[in-house]
């Protein structure tokens, strides 16, 4: 199907009638609890302390610790010295955040990260380029920073997209902060840059990084196969949301939780009460049964969830995996399989004596 075409399906029904999921009388039966003999499930790395986000190289994980700590996991083991310890904010909500390996990155061994610092007592994000070699850093410069920081939302997801773009997205410095709304701010928004940190000419808002405008604390991002961008984003308490990212739009917050107004981009799908999305990925794989899925985390929900969307919504959700707490994020790695980290040492959770963990889904 054509992508405009697609685009255009989904708009038309969003702007018909939002989704609201909420949990039915008498739920679906869940997976069991993932044990140690579960031969679907191969365990990475235990012991992690507030893993965030994950990324690849062809032949290594990258990883993320909320206290500052990149780790690499090379040939299915983690290595016992981080990449790098940064010297971060240590807050509930901030930190080390999201990493994100460059397209060419077997060639320039670029790793971006966001992370969140404190100024003269003041709480700012940036993201830092770095330059690694054999868990080492060579080389590092700032692709952009004085991005505004908050006590709970920073956003922090960082990706490449399709068009070798770099996708920031970033929070609020505050719960009802208006500055999301203000397209001279960095503040809830998702920024689009080139690898290098300048702006690229194709942006909607001339001579700025902005990309979308009107967002709360994006968790997840990811493209389909027609090269649509979505995202997962957190409500206050509910209201969470899927958005269907087009560039100029303004998705509302905090004039507008999961859609009612027509002056702004509505959801694809709200989710209340609240089950705190985290990553997502649209799996293009050929290993596992979800080709053409979304696969997201939860972390309130714990779950992962396999969605279908089609151009009229939402077709099907489905929990795929549960039984290991929150989950914080999913990947699909190079070799075709999905690979999750838990987040129950966050202060939210009930730690296992292992957590956390990265565990690759083989089925």
């Amino acid at each position: 199907m054509d992508k405009k075409l697609r685009i255009a399906g989904i708009l038309a029904a969003v702007a018909a009638s939002i989704i609201i999921l909420t949990s039915p009388s008498q739920p679906p039966p869940l997976p069991p609890p993932i044990t140690s003999e579960d031969q679907s499930i191969k365990t990475l790395a235990t012991d992690l302390k507030k893993p965030w986000a994950i990324a690849f190289s062809k032949d290594e994980i990258f990883l993320t610790e909320k206290e500052g700590d990149i780790r690499v996991i090379k040939s299915d083991v983690l290595l016992s010295e981080p990449l790098a310890s940064i010297r971060v904010a240590k807050i509930y909500g901030g930190g080390m955040l999201g990493i994100a390996t460059h397209p060419n990155f077997e060639n320039n061994h670029f790793l971006y990260v966001y992370y969140t610092y404190t100024e003269n007592e003041k709480l700012w994000n940036k993201v830092l380029r770095i330059t690694e070699s054999e868990n080492k850093i060579l080389d590092a410069i700032t692709i952009i920073d004085k991005i505004p920081g908050s006590q709970f939302y920073n956003g922090g997801v960082i990706k490449f997209g399709p068009d070798d773009k770099l996708y920031i997205a970033t929070g609020l410095s505050e719960e009802l902060s208006h500055e999301s709304q203000n397209p001279l701010s960095l503040e809830g928004k998702i920024l689009r840059l080139n690898d290098d940190g300048t702006i690229p000419t194709d942006n909607p808002f001339q001579n700025s990084p902005v990309l979308s405008i009107g967002h709360r604390d994006i968790q997840g991002m990811t493209w389909d196969n027609h090269g649509n961008m979505i995202v997962t984003e957190l409500g206050p308490t509910k209201s969470d949301e899927i958005n269907l990212i087009l560039p100029g739009q303004n998705y509302g917050w905090p004039e507008q939780e999961c859609g009612g107004n027509e002056k702004f981009t509505a959801p694809v799908i709200c989710y209340d009460p609240s089950i705190e999305p985290g990553g997502i990925i649209f799996y293009s794989g050929d290993r596992l049964e979800y080709k053409d899925k979304l696969i997201m985390a939860t972390l309130r929900g714990s779950n992962l969830y396999a969605i279908t969307l089609g151009d009229s919504g939402i077709e099907s959700q489905k929990s795929i995996l549960s039984g290991l707490g929150r989950i914080r994020d999913v990947m699909q790695g190079p070799d075709g399989y999905l690979y999750v980290i838990t987040s129950n040492t966050d202060g939210k959770g009930f730690p296992a004596k292992s957590d956390d963990r990265l565990l690759r889904i083989l089925k």
